[in-house]
């Protein structure tokens, strides 16, 4: 495990005019899900090259793994803000009365793909659910797997326990596998020297957003100017980082996690832009970030039916599309 490293760059030599305002050096630590990683790299580019900086934030990235319990310390306020994996998080919040909010949602789709192995009768979306073993871990069992299983048909006796290791997925060429679209696939064309079947769960109606800025309602409150900076500024930042020179950001998240290697980075960078995970959909005119009220209440109908969250959820308090849907950083495509 790697210990918490901290990235913080002093916002006084950068400030300008015309600042969103936060005040000067408004010091705020942004909490991430895992180690990290090109799928942080909207973050790690707009405390690089200054972005958070311009409109008055000293941001500060605290990496998340396997030994960090992020959420908590946004709950307690520990950190600003947190980056969630998806909306059901918040619609749990909702559902325990945690004033926590979704502000922005920085990955229009969710990384998570199903794999396959080519020329196995197992090369379309319709096919997979006759696969002899889906290898899928605990959380997704208890997520997206039930969506599977109630609205695709997919068979629950199948599922064969996901330890992370894509050996038991190689030796079974009959077998489907879980992983994240910007992972997963390197680790099986690495070690098993082909390219597997990629399906994006988001491609096929699993249509949560993904890699959310979470923040606590009192901070909407009290400093609705810092809220919108940070959200602005990652926007900037993930478009920069996809489209841009990415090498700050690169270097910044090696030094936070030295098994990532540049291989690795490229790939992912790669995939992302493939698959649209940042940039696609409502983005092409809302900017990165956007949200919309109708994509939210499909993918909580689609949960209720698939009994992954209950009925009756406020889910109006779950989001608040006040800080997105403007446009921001879309003339840094490129």
């Amino acid at each position: 495990m790697y210990a918490k490293r901290k990235i913080s760059v002093a916002a006084a030599a950068l400030l300008a005019a015309g600042t969103l305002g936060a005040a000067a050096n408004e010091k705020v630590t942004f909490g991430t899900n895992w180690l990290a990683e090109p799928e942080h790299g909207g973050y790690y580019q707009a405390v690089a090259d200054g972005t958070y900086a311009a409109c008055g934030l000293d941001v500060t990235i605290m990496q998340g793994g396997p030994q960090v319990s992020g959420r908590p310390m946004l709950l307690a306020g520990k950190i600003d803000f947190y980056m969630g994996g998806n909306l059901l998080s918040a619609f749990d919040a909702v559902q325990q009365g945690i004033p926590m909010r979704v502000v922005a949602a920085d990955f229009q789709k969710d990384p998570q793909v199903i794999m396959s192995h080519p020329g196995e009768g197992l090369d379309k979306w319709e096919d997979l659910k006759n696969a002899d073993q889906y290898i899928l871990g605990d959380e997704g069992v208890q997520t997206f797997f039930q969506w599977m299983v109630t609205a695709l048909g997919f068979d629950a006796a199948k599922r064969a326990p996901y330890t992370y290791n894509t050996a038991p997925f190689l030796a079974n060429k009959k077998s489907i596998q879980q992983g994240y679209v910007t992972s997963e696939p390197f680790a099986v064309k690495k070690e098993g020297g082909f390219v597997p079947n990629q399906f994006l769960l988001a491609d096929y109606g699993w249509d949560t957003y993904s890699t959310t800025i979470e923040v606590m309602q009192d901070t909407i409150d009290k400093k609705p100017e810092v809220v919108q900076c940070f959200v602005d500024g990652s926007a900037k930042g993930w478009y920069k980082y996809l489209y841009g020179d990415n090498k700050a950001a690169n270097d910044m998240i090696k030094k936070d996690n030295p098994d990532m290697s540049d291989e690795q980075i490229a790939f992912s960078i790669e995939q992302m832009k493939k698959f649209g995970l940042a940039d696609s959909g409502d983005t092409e005119k809302l900017g990165i970030g956007a949200m919309t009220d109708a994509r939210i209440k499909s993918f909580y109908d689609k949960m209720v039916k698939a009994k992954v969250t209950p009925e009756g959820i406020d889910i109006t308090k779950a989001y608040t599309l006040a800080f997105v849907n403007k446009g921001v950083g879309l003339d840094l495509k490129k």
